[in-house]
Parts: structure tokens; C-alpha cells; sequence
């Protein structure tokens, strides 16, 4: 793996999705990622005028922290991160996983614990509202595993994936904003899915390649007591180690209140961890050619081609409902015809049906208009 490849995924990452330049502050947070990716990471931060600092970390290490650790550790190194937080213009972000279930067996509480004292402070408060940012999965056997792929053949779409020509997509997508920032009512239907709800002056989001490798969506948020109906997501979901199928969710008034999953009772103390939980905090569509199928690993799941995710918990700044949460659990719902059909209606107009875009502005979105 190590070759020309990936020499182009970080400078994908460096010049591209974070625009470092002359003088900026890079974080880079490798977590059980080769030592060799870390290197052109480094190699091109610095060919760009880069002071770069670096993390490393390891899942096994750090589940030992978490499991293990208590209330004043977490205290003492979230201060300690966000004052380095501060500093940093941009973070890039490269996530492996030997074994993608590491943190199954931490404590519920411990978790918990982990995420508003550490993960919602330095995270979501500081890197994602202040930097210039971009999280990458590192493909790992355990990724192929769980994609039912060869080692071989997953990284081989790993590459094609990360390193598309995401500027391409991006002027693709700008209909689809504007189109959505003008969208007041939307419905969802889908086997087992009848949703409503607004976006009424909530912005619109292009995600073309500058937070996240892969990339592909566009995203906003309902109103955050505007959400009725049912939903019955169809992808695998992994949330704090442990796997969710069949996910489904009823909403009245904006809030959840029915939740069924093949792990309910964890489904449930998740949407009980604080009053956001039980709202939504994000609506996307996903769009990558490349990514057709899910593979329990979210940064890759919510692009997929014709699928929607929708998110209760925290919602992003840039489009911003206010609900605040220390969760932020993307669910993906895939409408293409393959896995069941559906359709996406906004203010009474069809707007894609079983995964194709159908108005003439939309269809350069469609996997066969972006691999063309």
C-alpha cells in the first residue's frame, strides 16, 4: 500500500480539504495508522511552511483510559488538548481499527463520561467550530472484514474513493444547495419510512472533500420540532462498539418516542444519555458513485449513493437547528432500488426516486454523471 497512492492521499488532505498554508498550526491525530502515512502526512504539511504537532494514539490504549480512568483524568486531558486545540488552524485525522468492537466491552457510564468531558469539549466545541478540518478512515483488514472484501480489494477502494475528483463534485452539488436552502417541507417514504419535517432557513452544507475523506453529501437540519412520522433505517450502524440492525425510530413533535433495534436496550440508553438525544440535530443526503453498499463504517455509510442519513443528537454550527447533545449518531437509510426504492419530496416535488436525482439541475449528482 504504501506507494504514489497514498503519497496523493495526503496531499489530498493537506492542500485540498484543509488548505494548510504558510504559518498555520497542524494537529495531526494518527490512531492506529502506519507510521510511514504519518511520514507523508508530515512531508507535506511541512512542504507547505506547516508547524506541525502530532498525536498517537492506540484503541486498545485508549480503551483502557476510558474503561479504567475517572472523571479527573478526563477533566486534566481535555484541558490539556483544548489549550493545544486552540492554537491550531487545522486537524487532520486518521482513525484505523485492528478491530473495530475495541471499545464493546468500556462501561456505559465510562463512555459517557468520555464523551461530554473530553469528546464534546475539545471536538465538537473547538475543532470542529474553529479549525479547518478533516477526518480519514485508514483501511485496516478489520475494515475489509466487515465490508466482506478482500484485504486486497478493499484498499483498492479505499484509494479510488478518497482520491476522486472531489473539486468535480463539488460544482455538481451546488444545485442541490441552493435547492435546498429554498426547501421548506420534506417527506421521506421508504419501506417502513413515512417522515415530515422542515429545513425552513436552515443552511445547506456542500461536503465535497474538505471534512471528511470520503466525502459526498450535502447536509442541514430539520426544525428541531418539526420532525413526525417513522423511520426504518436499512444500513448497519456501530455506535460506542456495539452494532445496531433495524434500526427504527417514530417522532412526534420533533422528538423520539419509540425506538426499536437489534440491541434496543443500548439504542435506548444512548437516546437517554441528555435532552438532545431524543432530537435530531442533522439531515443529508449522500452521493458517491463509488460507495454503493454499507460497510459498518460510518465515514463511508452516510456518502453512500442514494441514501439519506439522519442524525439525533448534537447538530454542526454551519447548520445549526440548536440542539445540543453530547451524541451525534448518524442512521443511514438507503433508497436506492437495490435496497428497497424510496423517495425524497421537497415541498411537494419529487426530487429523487430509488437513488436517481430527477430534476434536470440534480442529475449531475447521479453515479453515472460523476463517473463519466
Amino acid at each position: 500500500m504504501k506507494d504514489e497512492r497514498a503519497a496523493k492521499l495526503a496531499r489530498l488532505l493537506v492542500e485540498y480539504s484543509c488548505e494548510v498554508g504558510e504559518g498555520d498550526h497542524l494537529q495531526i491525530e494518527l490512531i492506529d495508522t502506519p507510521t510511514w502515512f504519518g511520514q507523508e502526512l508530515i512531508r507535506a504539511a511541512q512542504a507547505r511552511g506547516a508547524h506541525v504537532h502530532l498525536k498517537v494514539r492506540q484503541q486498545p490504549l485508549q480503551r483502557l483510559l476510558v474503561g479504567g480512568g475517572n472523571d479527573e483524568q478526563l477533566r486534566v486531558q481535555a484541558e490539556n488538548d483544548a489549550a493545544l486545540m486552540r492554537q491550531m488552524q487545522a486537524y487532520i485525522g486518521v482513525r484505523g481499527a485492528d478491530n473495530v468492537s475495541e471499545m464493546a466491552d468500556v462501561p456505559q457510564e465510562r463512555m459517557r463520561a468520555y464523551e461530554t468531558l473530553y469528546l464534546k469539549p475539545v471536538h465538537f466545541d473547538l475543532r470542529v467550530r474553529q479549525t479547518r478540518w478533516c477526518i480519514l478512515r485508514w483501511p485496516t483488514p478489520s475494515m475489509a472484514q466487515l465490508a466482506e472484501m478482500s484485504t486486497d480489494a478493499f484498499e483498492d477502494f479505499f484509494f479510488r474513493v478518497c482520491t476522486m475528483d472531489y473539486p468535480r463534485m463539488s460544482r455538481a452539488m451546488r444545485p442541490l444547495v441552493e435547492l435546498m436552502e429554498k426547501t421548506d417541507r420534506v417527506r421521506l417514504v421508504a419501506p417502513g419510512t413515512d417522515l415530515r419535517f422542515s429545513i425552513r432557513d436552515i443552511p445547506a452544507v456542500p461536503c465535497d472533500g474538505k471534512m471528511n475523506i470520503p466525502d459526498g453529501e450535502v447536509f442541514t437540519a430539520p426544525v428541531i420540532d418539526s420532525v413526525e412520522g417513522r423511520i426504518a433505517f436499512n444500513a448497519p450502524t456501530i455506535y460506542q462498539g456495539k452494532t445496531h440492525e433495524r434500526v427504527t425510530l417514530a417522532f412526534e413533535r420533533g422528538r423520539i418516542v419509540h425506538a426499536e433495534s437489534s440491541d434496543t436496550g443500548h439504542l435506548e440508553s444512548v437516546l437517554d444519555s441528555d435532552q438532545g438525544a431524543r432530537s435530531v440535530g442533522e439531515f443529508a443526503i449522500g452521493f458517491n458513485p463509488h460507495v454503493r453498499r454499507p460497510m459498518k463504517d460510518i465515514l463511508f455509510d452516510e456518502k453512500i449513493a442514494g441514501s439519506i442519513h439522519f442524525t439525533p443528537g448534537q447538530a454542526y454550527e454551519e447548520a445549526d437547528n440548536g440542539n445540543r447533545s453530547q451524541v451525534h449518531w448518524d442512521l443511514v437509510l438507503m433508497m436506492d432500488e437495490k435496497h428497497g426504492g424510496g423517495e425524497i419530496w421537497f415541498d411537494d416535488v419529487l426530487v429523487r426516486r430509488d437513488g436517481e436525482f430527477v430534476p434536470e439541475a440534480l442529475r449531475g449528482l447521479n453515479p453515472d454523471a460523476l463517473t463519466a
